[in-house]
């Protein structure tokens, strides 16, 4: 029964929460209490709203898309319209109840429409489903609806002079600026009010959600301002509603929601706003002919206009779309450099190396000799001893070479395209010009990726086309055939399985340097010695975290928490908290474990865990990372980061591990500090205690507390 309670609370709370592209319970209770100013409009859009959660969860509709308020926050609009439009009586509630079925059935076929291009609806069912009410209101003598002599209005019951309405008077009658009161009056239109009480509160909330969108709202009110100033489209000014529902939420959509906030996207919440001058002009004049108010149509043909318009290019640049939808501009823009840096797991294939031991890269991308055009972006390597010789003396023939004959790897899964073993090996100093790539193997990796190695020995190759090879694997050996005055490896990547092909610029997923530093998708340079990490079998065993892992986590004040790991729909892997539904998801592969992202109460156990395991690296080498700025807790310290980061960002939280052995295990003692204008602060040091048989416990010390967690059971 409880969870069912918390279940309509937070899909009713999101469904105001929502109309400003926000999750923020504080900003959804305010909402609500604002839209109670307006008591019929407040209780009306209450019961369409709470009736459509009903309906939809009852109908078996996606639940977490009920929980964001996808599906009822249209509803919530119709209700407060028809509140604000008509006054109470038995038509009222018929008609109410009769469009908000409407409106529903809208929102859900509106919603999985336009999913397939990947736009939002935004408020189309809404004023869909209102103009239809309108129509049939005008053409029908009412339908017994009573219209209110005023619309779009703030109204308040003036029966009698209560200590409430005399409030919102005395802000309404404040001593300020025309233009402050103009933008307070505007943004409390979106709950078709006219109040500067409301306009301060709603204010006030969507600060404290997101300090980038409240600039937004501040530019888009500026801008448009201006704009009407300098051309006198509205002599008498524009009306606050148009402010508020158009030309304002524009500017807060493209500026810092659907794109991720930068001074690009500034930009164009800049240049949205003439753009939706024209769409409000146009619109009011030919929905006039039918007597239908615009309400923020133009908003949603800008905003989904402009959405559309961006997904449509080839090369995005750096105007980027939101990738994954945090409903805060903070969130988005710190998540997105983030996973920019750490998530390249899930933009590149993870090649290894494509040899034994440590090799030299002899020629680099955009080498001297023969990376040039479109064959510049591929890597040579060779073996050499301490004296940095590629052979032994003599010299003279291809097995004097210390990297001649050695194994050749399959730098990743896949299915074996072409091969060439044939040719012969070279003379030392001599090169074959006719069959220049030499004795040659490319493998498809993925579609539009293949590797290519070439100059290898004759006849050893040990696969042959059609055959499926496994990471690891041998496929051939180091020669010299082909254009190769010398024994050497050419490895290079290729998006068409053809030898010869041009080449394609592709990370190495991880390797180790010559100063022993773990490499993590990167080029190695040209003189560079790498090599592959050796794999330390305690923290591989006990970060190898599979889907069905179960364990009874403990901490010392008698928490208790059952973790277990899932995989959602997208293969993405993740621990959830039993106890209080906390969500950490995490990427584990063949050489680190780390967290990507956590959802749910910073006091869970499993918070503790995601803040001091946040990457691991499974070959024992020191950590150094970085923390997505926590934007999404109450912190007004870094309000003024959150401020100016689409342009500059000066606090970073650092990650920092050193796994040390002890006694018959480990500890990976951990440091996080947040670096402000380069000075440090330290937040907390952990340690990580691993035995052969896992993770045996867990120590955070903070400036005030200690935390210990132990791993009491594992139920896997």
């Amino acid at each position: 029964m409880k969870k069912q309670l918390q279940y309509y609370l937070n899909a009713g709370l999101n469904s105001y929460a929502i109309l400003f592209f926000s999750q923020n319970k504080i900003l959804g209770i305010l909402l609500f209490v604002v839209s109670m100013f307006n008591l019929t409009a407040g209780v009306s859009g209450l019961i369409s709203a709470g009736f459509s959660i009903a309906l939809v969860t009852i109908l078996g509709f996606d639940k977490e898309d009920i929980k964001l308020g996808l599906y009822s926050f249209n509803s919530l609009l119709l209700g407060i319209g028809f509140g604000t439009f008509y006054n109470f009586n038995y038509a009222f509630w018929f008609w109410l109840f009769a469009s908000t079925l409407l409106c529903i059935m809208l929102s859900v076929n509106l919603k999985a429409l336009f999913a397939k291009y990947a736009l939002p609806t935004l408020s189309v069912p809404f004023i869909i489903t209102f103009w239809i009410v309108l129509i049939a209101v005008n053409g029908y003598a009412g339908m017994g609806l009573m219209q209110k002599s005023s619309y779009v209005i703030f109204e308040l019951n003036t029966s009698g002079p209560s200590h409430f309405t005399q409030l919102c008077r005395f802000f309404d009658d404040l001593n300020m600026s025309p233009y402050l009161a103009l933008f307070f009056r505007s943004v409390s239109a979106v709950l078709f009010q006219n109040s500067v009480l409301a306009g301060i509160i709603i204010s006030i909330g969507f600060f404290i959600h997101s300090r980038i969108g409240f600039s937004l709202l501040v530019i888009g009110f500026i801008v448009a301002c201006l704009i009407n100033h300098l051309t006198g489209t509205y002599p008498e000014g524009i009306s606050n509603y148009h402010l508020g529902a158009n030309f304002m939420m524009v500017s807060c959509a493209i500026g810092g929601f659907f794109l991720i906030p930068s001074w690009r996207s500034y930009l164009w919440a800049v240049i949205a706003i003439p753009f939706t001058f024209l769409l409000v002009n146009g619109l009011s004049r030919i929905l006039g002919l039918y007597n239908l108010p615009v309400f923020s149509m133009p908003f949603c043909f800008a905003t989904i206009g402009l959405l559309y318009f961006f997904m449509l290019r080839q090369k995005p640049g750096k105007l980027q779309l939101t990738p994954l939808q945090n409903y805060s501009p903070e969130t988005n823009l710190y998540q997105f450099v983030n996973g920019k840096e750490r998530l390249k797991d899930l933009r590149y294939l993870n090649l290894s190396l494509p040899f034994m031991g440590a090799w030299t890269v002899s020629q680099g991308y955009e080498g001297l000799i023969t990376h040039k055009g479109e064959w510049s972006q591929a890597l040579d390597f060779v073996l050499k001893d301490l004296d940095n010789k590629t052979y032994q003396l003599p010299g003279i023939k291809p097995e004097d070479y210390f990297c001649f004959n050695k194994p050749v790897l399959a730098v990743a899964d896949g299915t074996v395209q072409e091969v060439i073993s044939h040719l012969d090996d070279n003379v030392i100093g001599q090169v074959n010009l006719q069959e220049n790539w030499g004795n040659t193997i490319v493998i498809k990796h993925a579609d539009n990726l293949y590797s290519k190695v070439s100059h290898l020995k004759k006849h050893s190759a040990k696969v042959k086309a059609g055959d499926f090879v496994m990471q690891g694997e041998i496929i051939a050996k180091c020669g010299n055939s082909g254009r190769s005055p010398e024994p050497h490896l050419h490895f290079q990547a290729q998006i068409t399985p053809f030898i010869g092909s041009k080449t394609l610029a592709y990370p190495f997923a991880y390797f180790v340097n010559e100063q022993n530093q773990l490499q993590n998708f990167e080029i190695p340079k040209e003189g560079e010695t790498i090599q592959s990490p050796d794999i330390n079998a305690y923290l591989k065993h006990a970060f190898n975290f599979q889907p069905g892992y179960q364990a009874k986590i403990k901490g010392e004040n008698g928490q208790q928490e059952t973790w277990e790991v899932f995989t959602d729909s997208l293969n993405y892997n993740y621990f959830y908290c039993h106890e209080n539904q906390a969500v950490a998801y995490f990427i584990s592969n063949t050489h680190t474990f780390y967290f990507t992202r956590f959802y749910g109460s910073k006091k869970s156990l499993l918070y503790h865990f995601y803040q001091s395991a946040y990457k691991i690296n499974f070959s024992a080498h020191p950590v150094n990372d970085v923390y997505a700025t926590d934007s999404e807790s109450f912190k007004p310290s870094i309000w003024l980061q959150d401020l100016i980061s689409p342009f500059f960002t000066y606090i970073k939280t650092i990650y920092s591990n050193v796994s040390i052995l002890q006694g018959d295990g480990l500890i990976v003692k951990v440091g996080v500090k947040d670096k402000i204008f380069g000075r440090d602060k330290k937040i907390f040091d952990a340690e990580i205690k691993i035995s052969n048989k896992g993770i045996n416990d867990l120590e955070l010390q903070y400036k005030n507390k200690k935390v210990k967690i132990k791993w009491e059971t594992d139920l896997s």
